[in-house]
């Protein structure tokens, strides 16, 4: 066939996307805590995989970058890539600017388009942005680096709009967060009871900040005692480690009143969870009556199981996104000391989420096509493929309370602690001949550290704990 005659091949797209992992990768609950898959917080993995999962297309292979930023590996970006795409969520704010500075020298160094979804500027509910002036500088050199290589930054709402444009830049657009448009145009949430009852189930959710220093921990207490159904959701890698382990060693271990530490009674109720896999997260909600709380991803995973919610926003990053999809939400500064979730149930109104949400799935797509990104509902089969590939492969349960010590819980945990051992004693093995070699060869004697040693120490803290719960 002559080479005129010949049907044109197109080549297969590569993004790359910042996230902790693939949706599709599958990892026990002992190695998803160990490597960190979640960045900390679960609530990642929700924006991160539904921005896999739009990106996804016939076309455009989607790659995660373990939410590594290797600034070394800027040249080889640019050789296998063709767009590298950054979800983000609340990125301005201080203790977060040493990523951020990471992110900028690694955007300098790329040819490729860069596309920021859905960054947010974090201050209090007044919205006042005087704690990020220090940060400024970093913020422009962030917010530069990405438009000389994208149409326009996207961000989460009116406070980050206003926080950048007074900054002086102009190519800035509101998109929401990408989470909520992982099922495109569909986003239908019904209330099936008409009130909240003690037979209800309810998940609640929130940080260890909120329930220490926001009134959060008293609000739970009382929803505890109203309704025996009432399950708390945790999002932080201390909160999984917790539960999984009963390892108190984070600071957060002080906050005795969130009920992911082993002395709150939900904890011995085994009515908490965390969980790894946003599929697992969202099947499990699509079975509760209402979730309310100060995570905002925590009451987004709802939503998409077509779950009641409201948030009780607590900064400006959660206000200005609530806004924006026009979730129920309240002040937490303003909540009253005896508050119900039924009130919250019965005053929720989800119409303006279901019904602006069409305008806003297409303000969302057109800002992807602006910056030369196709997604799975306007190119693609509407995330088909995704949903079937998830549906085939098995995710573990949410995380639960280690309250028990029979021979099956005790046998994975102790399973896995022993390959970590053998794993490490080879790398052990390893160094010492590297050692003797390079001793060798300049003639001196080096020091012998023994990994071995450091496993066990490492190991030795969960095993004790183990064994200590199994003894109360």
């Amino acid at each position: 066939m002559p080479p005129k005659d010949r049907p044109e091949v197109r080549r297969t797209k590569r993004i790359l996307l910042r996230s902790g992992k693939s949706p599709y990768d599958v990892f026990s609950v002992e190695e998803a805590l160990h490597q960190d898959v979640i960045a900390t917080n679960s609530g990642n993995l929700i924006f991160s995989d539904a921005s896999h999962k739009i990106l996804e297309t016939p076309g455009t292979e989607v790659v995660s970058n373990g939410i590594r930023t290797d600034v070394a590996a800027a040249g080889r970006i640019n050789e296998e890539y063709d767009a590298f795409v950054v979800p983000l969520a609340n990125a301005f704010r201080p203790s977060f600017e040493p990523q951020l500075k990471r992110l900028t020298r690694l955007i300098g160094r790329l040819r490729i388009p860069v596309v920021v979804l859905g960054i947010g500027a974090q201050a209090g509910l007044s919205y006042n942005a005087a704690r990020l002036k220090p940060m400024e500088p970093s913020v422009r050199e962030f917010v530069s680096a990405v438009l000389d290589r994208s149409a326009s930054i996207g961000v989460r709402g009116e406070f980050t709009e206003k926080y950048l444009k007074d900054l002086g830049f102009r190519d800035v657009e509101v998109i929401g967060c990408p989470s909520l448009f992982m099922y495109g145009k569909e986003l239908a949430v019904h209330k099936r009871a008409s009130e909240l009852t003690p037979r209800s189930r309810i998940a609640v959710n929130g940080s260890h900040s909120a329930v220490q220093k926001q009134g959060l921990g008293k609000v739970i207490d009382r929803a505890h005692a109203r309704y025996p159904h009432l399950t708390f959701i945790g999002q932080n890698l201390s909160d999984a480690r917790q539960l999984h382990w009963r390892d108190l060693s984070h600071p957060n271990a002080a906050v005795t009143a969130i009920p992911t530490h082993p002395d709150h009674p939900m904890y011995r109720e085994d009515r908490v969870r965390v969980y790894v896999d946003p599929v697992t997260w969202i099947d499990d909600l699509r079975g509760y009556d209402f979730s309310f709380g100060s995570r905002i991803h925590g009451n987004i995973a709802a939503l998409l199981a077509g779950t009641p919610a409201t948030v009780l926003c607590g900064d400006s990053r959660t206000l200005e996104l609530c806004r924006y999809f026009d979730i129920p939400y309240r002040r937490i500064d303003k909540l009253p000391p005896d508050l119900d979730p039924a009130e919250l149930y019965e005053e929720a109104d989800f119409g303006g989420l279901s019904g602006g949400h069409l305008e806003r799935f297409e303000r969302f797509t057109a800002f992807l096509d602006r910056n030369g990104l196709e997604n799975t509902f306007t190119h693609g089969d509407g995330g088909a493929a995704f949903e079937a590939r998830m549906r085939s492969l098995a995710f573990p349960a949410g995380i639960r309370p280690w309250n028990d010590a029979d021979l099956a819980s005790l046998t994975s945990r102790f399973g896995w602690l022993q390959s970590r051992i053998s794993e490490l004693s080879l790398d052990n093995a390893q160094l010492k001949r590297e050692l003797e070699r390079g001793a060798a060869k300049s003639g001196t004697a080096g020091p012998s550290t023994s990994v071995y040693r450091r496993a066990r120490r490492v190991v030795g803290r969960p095993i004790r704990r183990a064994l200590q719960s199994g003894r109360q």
